[in-house]
């Protein structure tokens, strides 16, 4: 049963913890292989089911021991068709993966809450690549390609869905879009080069206000992911109204540009400790930041370190602590 969809508590101040770099987990912790690097493709077996949830509890600890609330956000990054298609799923199969990946959060939160509040997500991917921009693709092809995905997830315990490392202004749109059709919240979070720009090169504040534009102001905030805090903190700087329009943002460790993380066969973690004071100083500039998180390279320190910067109660023991 859906619980936070008519009033999601993220957008009333507080902190929400979200996880880390889950890809980076399961393959440069864990040594599982990913197709497509599809973390869906786990909840075909039982073992597969089991890490995944082992995973969400690392975090949801997190969001316990700091005094937060959590965004627990689903496996189906890839569960879309054209994606499920490759890896050699029907429309029937991928409809059951987008459930379950819904039904295995719903057995988190009964664990945590009450006490810590718990926001169930259903994460949706770009249909091409997130690094590229794919700039054949309009606002109405976007919205009849993710409509299937989200009418999947809309049909669950699900409170909102967030839509990832999204690299166009029209792909957002139409991710927007389908959304308000399905009657469930949407966050769309864009992705950035070491320039702050979107792929296509548009700039944040222009790609926020055209998909508010055409969409009526729909998505419920705008987040920023997959890429290092310091690729777009100097965007924020500048200020502007649309800056009031991001609440999350999920960095990447490694400063290395999009083509370089590509091409990596190493993993880069950086420094967690680090990374917890740029988050903290990232909420300098954007005063309704609330969901803060990591994305690649990123694992449990990462955001115990956000945890240790932002959280009240960290804040209160001594930053950086642990």
């Amino acid at each position: 049963m859906t619980r936070y969809r008519e009033r999601l508590p993220q957008l009333n101040g507080g902190l929400f913890l979200t996880d880390g770099g889950l890809e980076t987990t399961l393959v440069f912790h864990d040594g599982i292989e990913l197709p497509q690097f599809a973390s869906f493709n786990l909840l075909k077996t039982e073992a597969g089911e089991r890490r995944l949830k082992s995973y969400y509890r690392t975090y949801a600890d997190i969001a316990k021991r700091a005094g937060t609330g959590m965004i627990l956000e689903s496996v189906s990054w890839r569960a879309s068709r054209d994606w499920g298609e490759k890896l050699g799923y029907t429309k029937k199969s991928l409809a059951e993966a987008n459930r379950k990946s819904i039904a295995i959060l719903e057995e988190i939160r009964q664990e945590y809450e009450p006490g810590t509040e718990a926001v169930i997500s259903g994460c949706v991917g770009p249909r091409g690549d997130g690094y590229k921009a794919n700039r054949e693709m309009g606002m109405k092809e976007a919205e009849e390609y993710h409509a299937e995905q989200i009418g999947v997830l809309a049909d669950t315990a699900a409170d909102m869905v967030s839509a990832f490392t999204i690299s166009t202004a029209g792909e957002a749109a139409g991710i927007a879009l389908a959304a308000r059709k399905a009657g469930i919240p949407a966050v769309v979070s864009f992705t950035v080069e070491t320039d702050g720009r979107l792929p296509d090169g548009d700039g944040l504040g222009e790609a926020i206000d055209r998909v508010d534009q055409v969409t009526g102001g729909y998505p419920a905030y705008y987040m920023v992911n997959c890429a290092h805090p310091e690729h777009f903190e100097q965007v924020f700087e500048s200020g502007g109204e649309w800056t009031g329009r991001i609440r999350g943002v999920r960095g990447n460790a490694s400063r290395k540009s999009h083509a370089e993380l590509d091409e990596s066969t190493e993993l880069d973690a950086g420094d967690p400790k680090e990374f917890g004071a740029l988050n903290a100083r990232l909420k300098r500039h954007l005063p309704g930041l609330s969901v803060l998180g990591g994305c690649c390279g990123t694992d449990h320190r990462h955001v115990e370190q956000i945890a240790a910067w932002c959280a009240p109660q960290g804040r209160a023991q001594g930053a950086g602590a642990g």
